[in-house]
């Protein structure tokens, strides 16, 4: 049974920054790419960004350059660096797993329950 379980959540100011982590078990860490995406109130989830199992990366436009991607084999981890938050980052934020990084949340085939990130102007 995969599991997916984020944490480092929280209340920060703008400019502030957060690292949440997503812990996974249940399948091969190294053989798959985790992405994390985010949904704030009244909208669509949406893509922030992705890690393949080589360690490629993607972002969306609106974080890249403010957020980092990375993942840890020995910890079968995967993070998220957030630098310089805006009050438009606010959501909750969900860690999901799949074979390639895709783009979009359809395409992942476990989720983890979310985190809240809340950034305070």
């Amino acid at each position: 049974q995969v599991q997916l379980v984020e944490s480092g959540g929280g209340l920060v100011q703008a400019g502030g920054s957060l690292r949440l982590s997503c812990a996974a078990s249940g399948r091969t860490f190294s053989e798959y790419a985790m992405g994390w995406f985010r949904q704030a109130p009244g909208k669509e989830r949406a893509f922030a960004a992705a890690i393949g199992s080589s360690g490629a990366t993607l972002y969306a436009d609106s974080v890249k350059g403010r957020f980092t991607i990375s993942r840890d084999g020995a910890k079968n981890t995967v993070y998220l660096r957030m630098n310089s938050l805006k009050p438009e980052d606010s959501a909750v934020y969900y860690c999901a797993s799949a074979k390639w990084p895709y783009l979009r949340d359809y395409e992942y085939d476990y989720w983890g329950q979310g985190t809240q990130v809340t950034v305070s102007s």
